[in-house]
């Protein structure tokens, strides 16, 4: 079969992928796009409710690394300055999507993700980028035969491709419904790039025996908490949602704490943030004749009666419940106290990738340059979205990665045209 020839090959016609390819194609690059899916940007079409969170406002230019989780967070300072919440803004402007802000800087759109991709296929469009979906690469070699080709690319589907320059834009492993794979992770190791090890991020924790000790009647349930992990200068903490389920705990509060759980490390929840448990319930019993379980009800009202209740009546409390509140020890109340200011819990383990809407790991960023997303160990070669180290907040900050990323890579590859 004849070898047909480009200047850039993407891997990947997810959001990095199209962005990298319209730029590219944009500023003159012949420009080749392959997907193995047969439909374009479907974790850009399911994310966000189906609306699509495509950025945060948070994301204007300055340093952006404290939103990030990688070996080197600051990587991500160059692409994140050089492409801003505002540019895409001003591109989705462009097209006449509409948007709001939801919820701490978080920004959807007000008919449906299916308008992102829409825009980013136009932008591919206007650059001449040329479309192969339902095409699984097979094998990638370099080349080095003098004709300015430095890869060659073949597929199942289109033949065999050479090209100057070679994107990988495969993302991770999270969501394998809808085609995530490892084959991104693999390429970058036949080029002698190191993999960051992964792990599912954005994701729904679990914890054992959380059925056999009741806290699966609380499915459905959900209020605002702070939540931590780790000690020290690694100490991480937010204050969002949590939702409790049939299996663990999820909302948005431990989606982001996840992305800085390890196995064998406790959460810490404190459902009260706003109250000193401890003090109120020691200080204000003397006197007090109601019950223990009513004054806990009174003194935090804005708590779901069900959890108290829940709370209340695990072994080491429920023989105080019904006990005058003035009666109890105060060695009780602390103890009470620390399950509501500073519930230490151990997660067994996370849903996995199913669920996860990120993954965390990938390719290592200290062997990729962060202006260009290009490949310090191979001459064309880049990496961009979420197959690099680099996991953002929920919250749109792993699609501004995406578009920031993409736009790097799609602008450096112009300096070869």
């Amino acid at each position: 079969m004849t070898k047909q020839s480009t200047h850039t090959l993407i891997i990947g016609a997810g959001a990095a992928g199209m962005m990298a390819a319209a730029v590219a194609g944009q500023g003159g690059a012949r420009v080749l796009l392959i997907d193995h899916a047969l439909k374009i940007g479907e974790k850009i079409r399911i994310s966000g409710g189906g609306r699509c969170n495509f950025t945060n406002t948070a994301l204007d230019g300055t340093d952006a690394s404290k939103f990030f989780v990688s070996q080197n967070p600051r990587f991500v300072r160059s692409a994140m300055s050089a492409y801003t919440a505002g540019d895409f803004m001003t591109l989705l402007k462009k097209h006449r999507v509409t948007f709001h802000e939801k919820h701490k800087g978080q920004l959807f759109c007000d008919v449906s993700a299916q308008d992102v991709i829409d825009v980013l296929k136009a932008e591919c469009d206007a650059g001449g980028v040329l479309w192969r979906t339902g095409c699984s690469v097979t094998s990638v070699r370099s080349v080095s035969d003098g004709s300015g080709a430095r890869f060659e690319v073949e597929t199942s589907t289109a033949g065999t491709w050479r090209c100057v320059n070679l994107v990988v834009a495969t993302g991770g492993l999270s969501i394998p419904a809808i085609g995530a794979s490892g084959f991104g992770y693999a390429l970058a190791e036949q080029f002698g790039h190191s993999i960051v090890p992964t792990a599912p991020a954005l994701v729904p924790l679990t914890f054992a025996l959380w059925a056999a000790n009741g806290w699966s009647e609380l499915a459905g349930l959900s209020l605002p908490v702070r939540i931590s992990v780790g000690e020290g200068k690694k100490a991480m903490s937010f204050d969002e949602d949590i939702l409790f389920s049939h299996k663990g705990l999820t909302g948005p509060a431990v989606l982001q704490i996840s992305s800085y759980w390890s196995a064998g490390a406790a959460i810490s929840l404190n459902l009260a943030s706003d109250a000193d448990v401890a003090a109120a319930l020691c200080e204000g019993k003397f006197g007090a004749r109601v019950q223990l379980d009513t004054a806990l009800a009174q003194l935090l009202p804005a708590l779901p009666k069900r959890l108290l209740a829940h709370i209340i009546a695990l072994p080491e409390f429920a023989q105080y419940a019904k006990h005058k509140w003035a009666d109890v020890p105060d060695k009780v109340l602390k103890a009470l106290a620390q399950h509501l200011n500073n519930w230490q819990l151990m997660p067994s383990g996370s849903e996995g990738y199913n669920k996860a809407e990120v993954t965390r790991g990938g390719v290592c960023v200290n062997e990729l340059k962060p202006a260009t997303m290009g490949s310090r160990l191979c001459d064309g070669l880049y990496f961009v979205g979420e197959v690099v180290d680099v996991t953002g907040w929920l919250g749109g900050y792993n699609f501004q990665w995406a578009w920031a990323s993409g736009v790097a890579a799609g602008r450096a590859i112009l300096a070869d045209v």
